[in-house]
């Protein structure tokens, strides 16, 4: 069942990071390292995008009457994220792996560029 702040969300970005998440699990039966890599890593950006800053939400004060009260007082809900925000950090994935990539032809690892490559490929199929 579903939680109220899934069901508000935009079904774009409901869409594409359920598509990243069905995908991972599939890969991962597969045992395909690449896509598990590439996967995982886009997953983990998202959540951290909608992780809210921890500064942004302390009171200020370290005063023991200053303190929240009661379980969960001191929690921050997280950022909500728009289908197109999703999106595009699926993209900023993709173009880090590729300029990592070029950083690894110009040293001379041939090898490493194209896993980098194949993990914005698997990444770009879900754009």
């Amino acid at each position: 069942m579903r939680n109220d702040a899934a069901q508000a969300q935009p079904s774009h970005e409901t869409s594409l990071r359920q598509r990243l998440r069905n995908a991972l699990v599939a890969a991962m039966k597969e045992r395909d390292r690449v896509a598990v890599t590439a996967l995982r890593s886009a997953l983990a950006a998202i959540d951290n995008a909608e992780a809210v800053d921890a500064t942004a939400v302390a009171s200020g004060s370290l005063a023991i009457e200053s303190s929240p009260v009661g379980i969960g007082g001191a929690e921050a809900g997280r950022r909500a994220l728009s289908g197109e925000d999703i999106a595009q950090i699926v993209r900023s994935e993709v173009a880090d792996r590729e300029a990592a990539a070029l950083e690894y032809d110009r040293a001379g690892r041939p090898e490493r560029a194209e896993a980098l490559r194949a993990e914005a490929r698997v990444l770009s199929s879900y754009l």
